[in-house]
């Protein structure tokens, strides 16, 4: 049976870590928290659940995850961030895997709570993510704040699990477009970064698209008014990624 090593980031997650790190406990030989420092009482519950808590300073997700993966003995990865949890038939199905690893990695669906709601369309279900993998075989990648695991290029042996990460992702309105507004901010620095020009365009236009993929082509609408909700907040995001890039490309000040 391999041995499990589960790896979390973190930075101010009180009332998420505890619960993240307890539906863990039967599937991981060691529980790894990276934190950036945490001001609240995230470091004192991840150690009381028996976590190794390494603080590190917050240079992105994707440079963090990475950082966060050098800390753990074990080859065998389980990742999540601090607002996940396991639910009993993934816990059963990585229990299986443990016992007989044939992969190079394993997708998890994600199910994402909203506001008390699960949701099940707007493209948020079954947000499948690579999160269950042998680190020696790939990488954090993508483009901040939206970071993915990525097999390096000849291993492509995947399955997918059943169950599902249970991922509570807002508790209210205002937290959603909150970060939507963080997002939108460090995305467009990241495109502003890789010298991304294109504004005007992008920022009239994917907005409408991004509202319509999600609301009609996603079946958002199956949703209710929750799925309005999310389609339009999510819409303001892609706006505001663009607005700002607009607005840097334009003038000599920082974000």
């Amino acid at each position: 049976m391999i041995k499990l090593s589960v790896v979390v980031i973190t930075y101010n997650e009180t009332l998420q870590i505890g619960r993240c790190l307890d539906s863990v406990k039967d599937v991981a030989d060691e529980l790894i928290v990276v934190d950036s420092f945490s001001t609240d009482d995230t470091v004192q519950i991840a150690e009381s659940k028996g976590a190794l808590v390494f603080q590190h300073p917050f240079e992105g997700h994707i440079q963090q995850k990475n950082y966060a993966l050098t800390k753990a003995r074990f080859d065998f990865i389980l990742s999540l961030d601090a607002d996940e949890a396991l639910d009993e038939n993934l816990k059963k199905s990585i229990l299986m895997i443990k016992s007989n690893w044939t992969r190079d990695a394993y997708y998890c669906n994600r199910f994402n709570n909203y506001c008390g709601y699960w949701v099940k369309y707007c493209g948020w279900y079954p947000d499948r993510k690579l999160r269950v993998f042998n680190r020696t075989k790939g990488q954090w990648t993508g483009m901040n704040p939206h970071d993915r695991y990525e097999l390096f290029e000849g291993s492509n042996d995947i399955e997918v699990l059943n169950g599902n990460i249970l991922h509570y992702s807002y508790s209210n309105v205002a937290q959603h477009i909150q970060q939507m507004k963080y997002f939108a901010k460090i995305a467009a620095k990241e495109l502003y970064a890789n010298q991304k020009k294109y504004a005007w365009f992008h920022m009239l236009v994917n907005p409408l698209i991004h509202f319509l993929k999600s609301y009609i082509l996603k079946r958002g609408f199956l949703d209710g008014w929750r799925g309005i909700q999310i389609c339009s907040i999510s819409s303001y995001g892609t706006f505001l990624k663009y607005y700002l890039l607009l607005k840097r490309n334009l003038s000599s000040h920082d974000f």
